[in-house]
């Protein structure tokens, strides 16, 4: 997920999202980190064809 936000552009979210998250990212259990840096889980799942 964090790759993919850097792909789109957002290199600087991509590192604040890999400083608060674990390696393996549970979109659930994560989703109020990801929504914090305006990453809105279900729709990141959606892009990356999860």
């Amino acid at each position: 997920m964090i790759e993919f936000v850097k792909e789109q552009g957002h290199s600087e979210k991509a590192q604040q999202l890999e400083r608060e998250l674990p390696e393996k990212i549970d979109h659930e259990l994560h989703s109020d980190v990801l929504e914090k840096h305006g990453v809105d889980p279900q729709e990141l799942l959606t892009k990356i064809g999860l």
